[in-house]
């Protein structure tokens, strides 16, 4: 592994990891709580991980610490499988119902 990889990360002051991650993650939370779309809201569950990845790989490189980089990838391959998963409901959602919209899920029910 390149030696030099932590001294370039290192090269960007830490706050514009976390003011960026925080930006992406508050981007996140509002996409899930303002959207009615299931795949969007979808988009943003992942946009919300991908922010706290990236926060976990500038700590990790920030402290020369690879436990937060091999965390990042268990993280990405349950992101995955969650990717898998979810898209499967939301396509069987979307042949029941015709629409992705939330609030239309009530039909569901019986």
């Amino acid at each position: 592994m390149d030696q030099n990889i932590p001294q370039v990360i290192q090269t960007v002051p830490l706050q514009y990891y976390v003011f960026f991650a925080t930006a992406l993650f508050s981007i996140g939370v509002v996409g899930v709580l303002t959207r009615r779309n299931a795949i969007i809201i979808f988009m943003c569950v992942e946009l919300m991980l991908n922010a706290v990845n990236l926060l976990l790989t500038a700590f990790s490189a920030y402290r020369s610490d690879p436990n937060g980089q091999v965390f990042v990838f268990f993280i990405m391959a349950v992101a995955a499988a969650e990717v898998a998963v979810g898209l499967a409901i939301i396509v069987m959602i979307y042949r029941n119902v015709q629409n992705t919209d939330v609030n239309l899920l009530n039909r569901l029910k019986f």
